[in-house]
């Protein structure tokens, strides 16, 4: 099956699933599914929050938050996706530790490059008309 007969397979099944089209526009055949993962740190791993987030056209589905401790779904679809996910025991629990073997491995390889850095500071002058153009120049780090 080519790309184009599998998008078109694709936007036959989404329609008949009952996904409205956008209104009066053509349908454009692309569509794009993004999951994300993020570790909040606060007060370095004292408390590390992991959040995952399921995004459909840019719409947010679905969402895993360790400080809530479940799948949330903000669609019909994804309620449903929540609840599948909800119900699978071994799941929840590898969200929950994702925290300790997801968010604080990573910080640990991580620090030395993000939050030890230190940048110098560089102070930028606006030049006016009074101003020669020898006196408008970026000066070092202080």
């Amino acid at each position: 099956m080519g790309r184009g007969a599998a998008a078109g397979a694709l936007l036959v099944a989404l329609v008949a699933l009952g996904a409205p089209p956008a209104a009066g526009a053509e349908l454009s055949g692309v569509f794009q599914e993004m999951t994300t993962f993020e570790c909040h740190f606060i007060n370095g791993t004292e408390k590390v929050r992991l959040v995952e987030r399921y995004i459909y056209n840019r719409q947010p589905y679905a969402v895993f938050d360790s400080d809530v401790g479940h799948y949330v779904g903000f669609t019909p679809f994804g309620e449903r996706v929540a609840k599948h996910w909800n119900s699978d025991p071994a799941k929840l629990e590898n969200r929950r530790t994702s925290v300790d073997w997801y968010c604080r491995h990573n910080y640990e390889l991580d620090a030395p490059f993000s939050v030890e850095r230190r940048v110098a500071l560089y102070t930028f002058y606006d030049c006016h008309k009074s101003c020669r153009k020898h006196d408008c120049r970026k000066r070092g780090p202080k």
